[in-house]
């Protein structure tokens, strides 16, 4: 009895797991390997996008069909490539090469290293600077385009990006061609001082090339157009179109309304508010620029085109 009783109150443990046992619940018992498929691990980081004015999630194919656009009108900034995919003909286009110019000229920095921030710069977006340029045709009439890409150092206007536009430019008169530029930045690059803000006086100068030949020169202002890039090339365009809610301004609202000591009106500074104001002349989808672009530039040469026959 008292060696049963033994066997009774000794406690039970429970067997250890066979060495075959397979793991990682019903759904690795169901299909081998969708556990893999499915992990966390395999999954895109950017595969949802996040609306800035509503916070909805928005699938990334569905942004890329849409060109970027959201279902809430948001035109998201983009970079030269799909730029120039959404604007030529086909998507055919080439670049041209950037002009080569110093880096860090005024050897300046400012917490970090301006040349490391440079590199670090054309690291993220593979572009050389601010500024890229292409040739190719919109509705059939061969152009030249510029992008400012916001994504590099606030698509701010150096020399680099200044001997890409003058560069531009000249290319356009070579060709005969109008000159079509999408701006977006947050003015003149401190780093560069005083040879930035030569840039904007270089970029007045090679419009005056295109004015010379009658050749056009049309603005499409995005999101954001501000600063000296707005007080030079942004405003001196022939025709200046702009993208629904672009924020287009030389400053801030904080700055004017502390200067001013005024409350501004809302949409202040939106490309909705200057069109009412005659700065804008009209505010385009993305969709839609391709066509209007090509009906402004054919519409201006057929105006070049009775000047020379005069």
């Amino acid at each position: 009895m008292a060696l049963a009783d033994d066997k009774r109150n000794k406690p039970v443990r429970n067997p250890p797991p066979p060495a075959n046992r397979e793991r990682g619940g019903w759904l690795a018992k169901i299909a081998p390997g969708v556990r893999k498929l499915v992990s966390r691990r395999d999954t895109p980081e950017n595969l949802w996008v996040k609306c800035p004015d509503t916070g909805e999630m928005i699938y990334r194919p569905d942004l890329e069909a849409a060109l970027w656009v959201t279902p809430a009108g948001r035109h998201m900034r983009i970079g030269p490539a799909l730029r120039f995919d959404y604007t030529f003909d086909d998507g055919r286009y080439k670049v041209l090469p950037q002009p080569k110019t110093p880096d860090d000229p005024l050897h300046f920095t400012y917490g970090k290293n301006y040349r490391d921030a440079l590199a670090a710069a054309r690291k993220a977006t593979g572009e050389y600077d601010a500024m890229s340029a292409a040739v190719g045709e919109i509705s059939g009439v061969p152009c030249v385009v510029l992008v400012e890409n916001f994504a590099f150092v606030a698509g701010s206007l150096g020399v680099a990006a200044g001997e890409a536009f003058v560069a531009a430019a000249e290319e356009a008169v070579r060709r005969k061609a109008p000159l079509v530029i999408f701006t977006a930045a947050g003015g003149a690059r401190m780093q560069e001082s005083a040879l930035a803000l030569m840039q904007m006086a270089r970029a007045t100068l090679a419009i005056q090339l295109l004015r010379a030949e009658h050749l056009p020169y049309v603005v499409v202002l995005t999101d954001p157009t501000t600063g000296g890039v707005l007080a030079s090339y942004g405003m001196l365009g022939d025709v200046h179109l702009a993208e629904p809610g672009a924020l287009i301004g030389f400053s801030g609202r904080r700055v004017i309304e502390q200067t001013i000591r005024e409350t501004l009106p809302a949409g202040f500074q939106t490309a909705e508010f200057l069109v009412e104001r005659g700065m804008v002349d009209r505010v385009v989808t993305r969709k839609e620029l391709p066509k209007v672009l090509g009906s402004i530039l054919q519409t201006l040469l057929m105006g070049r085109s009775r000047l020379s026959a005069a």
